[in-house]
């Protein structure tokens, strides 16, 4: 796509990252491709080898797509139908296929042999389906909202075929992987990514950005004891052959603190100790853009705002089951994705500075402190903040490799912990809540160094966030 720019472009990228002694990650989408590809639209106009790269029948399932709808689109060019489990326009792409897996393991070398140092591989555990195709369980539909998902989000041939790829592209350049694995959970994350396994490096899961019983586009305030809860039942589990990914925000997602303080009242404590959270335990900390600057939900004034194929679908159907304009739209508002897709803001210009042209997906928000060149040159800022904890982590060993002991984990909007290497020990101390309250951690022979109140007294702030050393 030209209007993205050259791979002169790309190259000249690669070459001033290795000079920085920086790393660069792609984006994988290998379980379908567009409708506009190459390999489509020779399926389409008979090409029976590129037909088997895709799934086409003459009667579809009842499989449900995860944007509304159908899973399959039918074309009247062939007078069959191909699956999709997502846009229209992605056509799914059959794994099962062995040329379908050589020409991926090619494009994985491709860019490897580029200077690329890995991916992140979207959706990767849909790639495998059962191969009869089945129908799915209705009842199972009912509780995951999408009939089928039992028949592909962990299927048969899932862990043959990322091993496969994996010695054949990525090990050959020492490629790192992070698989985008929803519904995963963590046994089967584990499965996926112990080091003893050779498939993949790390998994994001989801299961903690939504509170149990709810889902994105209900409206409501997440609780953090879930994420505590979630937190301290991965770190356990998580031994020495695997390594979690530590991430909130995505760009599928609303932003991680708008949910749990629509008010944005404390904004600035709230992203401060969410990112000390991040930075603090056992893992690999992913932050997504904006997330550094304390960037929020966005103020949408209508649909006509919304880009998000999801959103737009939902709204339609709505608007069909008789829901009023404004109705549906305050759902779409509660989860659409489009609220993490505004553009980057480096300044407090239009647009964030982003561009001079009003982007395709224009944002609503703070822009005269929520930007980049306001916080940066600010040392009380969440830029500044956030810097810091990622310099403090890397001159400290011990918040990377450290054994991690949780403590008052029954104790409501208290969290707890330490980090240790032999005599080296960092005591994390987190106020969940937006209010006071007391501190049980006795730190006689403790000394504050981080925290994201400038004032710590007896009781502890709302959202505060602390890190101690050890005095030996």
């Amino acid at each position: 796509m030209a209007e993205f720019g050259t791979m002169e472009d790309v190259e000249e990228l690669i070459a001033q990252l290795k000079k920085r002694e920086m790393k660069i990650i792609m984006d994988l989408v290998v379980n379908h491709t567009s409708d506009e590809h190459p390999w489509f639209k020779a399926a389409l106009a008979g090409d029976k080898e590129k037909q088997a790269y895709y799934f086409f029948r003459k009667k579809p399932n009842n499989w449900t797509s995860f944007f509304s709808g159908s899973a399959w689109r039918y074309f009247e060019e062939i007078d069959m139908y191909a699956l999709r489990l997502f846009s229209s326009k992605q056509m799914d792409l059959n794994w099962d296929n062995p040329q379908v897996r050589k020409e991926v393991a090619d494009i994985v070398k491709f860019w490897l042999e580029k200077g690329i140092d890995g991916f992140r591989m979207d959706v990767i555990n849909y790639i495998s389906k059962n191969p009869d195709l089945p129908d799915g369980d209705t009842v199972v539909g009912e509780l995951v909202n999408f009939t089928g998902m039992e028949h592909y989000f962990y299927g048969p041939n899932l862990c043959k075929y990322l091993t496969e790829l994996r010695k054949e592209a990525f090990d050959p350049y020492n490629g790192f992987s992070v698989g985008e694995t929803p519904g995963i959970g963590i046994q089967l994350g584990k499965l996926l990514t112990g080091d003893y396994r050779k498939i993949m490096d790390l998994t994001f899961s989801f299961d903690h950005l939504e509170t149990p019983g709810k889902v994105r586009f209900d409206d409501y305030r997440y609780d953090l004891n879930f994420y505590k809860y979630y937190l301290i039942e991965n770190q356990k589990s998580y031994g020495n052959h695997y390594w979690m990914s530590l991430f909130v925000d995505n760009h599928d997602n609303p932003r991680f603190i708008s949910k749990i303080d629509p008010s944005h009242r404390y904004r600035d404590q709230l992203a401060k100790c969410i990112n000390l959270i991040l930075l603090t335990l056992r893992g690999s900390p992913f932050f997504y853009q904006g997330q550094e600057i304390g960037m929020t939900n966005n103020e949408f004034k209508s649909m006509a705002d919304i880009r998000d194929v999801e959103s737009i679908n939902r709204y339609k159907e709505f608007i069909a089951a008789g829901k009023s304009e404004k109705e549906a739209f305050d759902i779409i508002l509660a989860g659409s994705r489009d609220h993490s897709r505004t553009p980057m803001q480096w300044t407090d210009q239009q647009y964030g500075g982003f561009s001079k042209e009003r982007p395709w997906i224009a944002g609503y928000q703070d822009l005269m402190t929520t930007n980049i060149e306001y916080q940066k040159n600010r040392p009380d800022s969440i830029y500044s903040f956030t810097k810091k904890l990622i310099q403090f982590r890397k001159d400290n060993p011990v918040l990377i490799y450290g054994a991690i002991d949780f403590q008052y984990e029954k104790t409501k909007d208290y969290f707890v912990y330490t980090r240790t290497i032999g005599d080296r020990e960092f005591l994390i101390e987190i106020n969940l809540s937006d209010e006071k309250r007391g501190r049980l951690v006795r730190k006689d022979n403790y000394e504050l160094l981080i925290s994201n109140i400038d004032s710590p007294e007896n009781y502890m702030a709302p959202y505060e966030a602390n890190i101690y050393r050890k005095i030996k």
